[in-house]
């Protein structure tokens, strides 16, 4: 097929390795990407395109005879560009702009959850500084505060002290139309699972754990995401049927029955919760970095699924299959990230890092400038992918590689999927160094 791919990070780059790589088994893409990254731009075209422009989009997919485009980040899916390639009679992996408000505003997704009777935190929306207090006050410390808009990963904070969580809710209610979701407190791990629905049909893909705080041991302030690993050795085995009988499969019914049919991934975050799982939040799209581990493991061909999701064909699909092999991602981030960013670096060792066997590397804030030479432009800059006979070989790999990899100032994760991988590990040990708030250590 001829695949436009809408975005310009390491998900994006993710989603197109995967597709380039089918060329192994005899399927060839002829490959767009708006506006991509040099990463991307080694198995696709690029176009610069502004991504969150629905006519611009649109009229770069009629141009380039696109027959399937594949909308990456939530930014073009919340501003509309889905409804814009769809009425064009594209088809688009993608959810249009009313369905993608289960991700552009946490308040709906709420009302969309008690509707469909789906298990999650309790919550109080806000619009004032007094109903901030006073919801603090009901559910207590530790104290979960977030933006109900889009963040980029990092409108939640979760603290023990009230102060830094009513300067939280301040500033996002000091935003235009600004109101802040206030939660009562998760206990467990937390899991990430992707489902991919047609609007009726929904298939699940592999479970996944990411790591959102800068640091090692969960310290540091909320990122995107500073790694990942699948599959959860330590997870229930009944994990995934469940969340997609309780949690997915009601989420697409009730979105349907609104009129608003969801087509493409719903991202559950779930809490693994002493009462039995929990939604933290959902997202409208793969999640980064938990796609570049997930991805790593499909056998079923991703444009297959994805084009079936698309045309509302899923049922037919059948199993997907996967490699028994574990996925391990590192992310590589600039010098300040998450904070204020310098950007301009020089990379150099990413070509070493892939020659590592089982390893590759997925750009995310990356530009070449007039000399070509490699530099940063972001706060994640890199995703470092390995694929190993286990967790342990998967870390391993992973690691030798990024340690190729020299950029100023850079800073990663030396702990990710370092709980999992012990050989005789036990749940509890997986959840401390897991995602965001339910492991949160204070």
């Amino acid at each position: 097929m001829k695949i436009l791919v809408v975005g310009s990070g390491a998900r994006e780059h993710a989603i197109v390795h995967s597709l380039a790589q089918e060329a192994l088994h005899g399927i060839r893409h002829e490959l767009h990407a708006a506006p991509g990254n040099p990463g991307i731009g080694e198995h696709a075209d690029l176009h610069d395109v502004v991504a969150t422009d629905p006519d611009a989009v649109t009229a770069l997919a009629r141009r380039v005879g696109a027959e399937l485009v594949v909308i990456g980040p939530e930014g073009p899916l919340v501003a509309g560009v889905a409804d814009a390639v769809r009425e064009a009679g594209i088809a688009v992996f993608g959810p249009s702009g009313a369905a993608a408000r289960l991700e552009g505003s946490k308040a709906f997704a709420k009302e969309v959850m008690a509707a469909a009777g789906v298990p999650t935190a309790m919550a109080h929306v806000c619009t004032t500084t007094a109903q901030v207090a006073e919801a603090l006050d009901a559910f207590g410390a530790p104290y979960v505060v977030k933006d109900d808009g889009l963040a980029a990963g990092k409108g939640v904070v979760v603290t023990l002290d009230r102060g830094v969580a009513m300067d939280h809710a301040r500033a996002c209610l000091a935003k235009k139309g600004g109101q802040v979701v206030i939660e009562e407190f998760l206990d467990g791990p937390e899991v990430s699972l992707f489902c991919v629905s047609d609007g009726t049909t929904v298939v699940p893909l592999a479970p996944a754990q990411d790591f959102k705080r800068a640091f090692d041991e969960d310290r540091g302030p909320n990122t995107g995401g500073m790694g990942a690993y699948t599959p959860l050795p330590w997870a229930p085995e009944t994990l995934v049927d469940e969340v997609v009988k309780r949690v997915a499969q009601p989420t697409i019914d009730a979105m349907r029955d609104q009129g608003n049919p969801f087509v493409g991934v719903l991202y559950c975050g779930l809490a693994l919760t002493h009462r039995g799982v929990r939604v933290v939040e959902f997202n409208a799209r793969f999640g980064d970095p938990e796609t570049q581990s997930v991805l790593a493991r499909l056998v079923t061909p991703l444009s297959a699924v994805m084009n079936a999701a698309a045309r509302g064909t899923l049922a037919d699909l059948g199993p997907l299959r996967w490699t028994p092999d574990a996925s391990v991602t590192v992310v590589l981030a600039a010098h300040g990230y998450p904070g204020d960013v310098r950007t301009g670096d020089p990379i150099t060792g990413v070509h070493s890092a892939d020659a590592v066997p089982g390893v590759h590397v997925l750009h995310a804030g990356t530009v070449l400038d007039d000399d070509g030479q490699l530099r940063s432009a972001g706060g994640r800059v890199l995703s470092v992918v390995a694929v190993g006979e286990d967790l342990l070989d998967a870390r391993t790999r992973a690691y030798r590689a990024i340690e190729r990899i020299t950029l100023p100032g850079s800073h990663y994760r030396t702990d990710i999927a370092q709980a999992a991988a012990r050989p005789h590990h036990v749940q509890h040990d997986a959840a401390l160094t897991g995602d965001n708030y339910p492991a949160e250590r204070f």
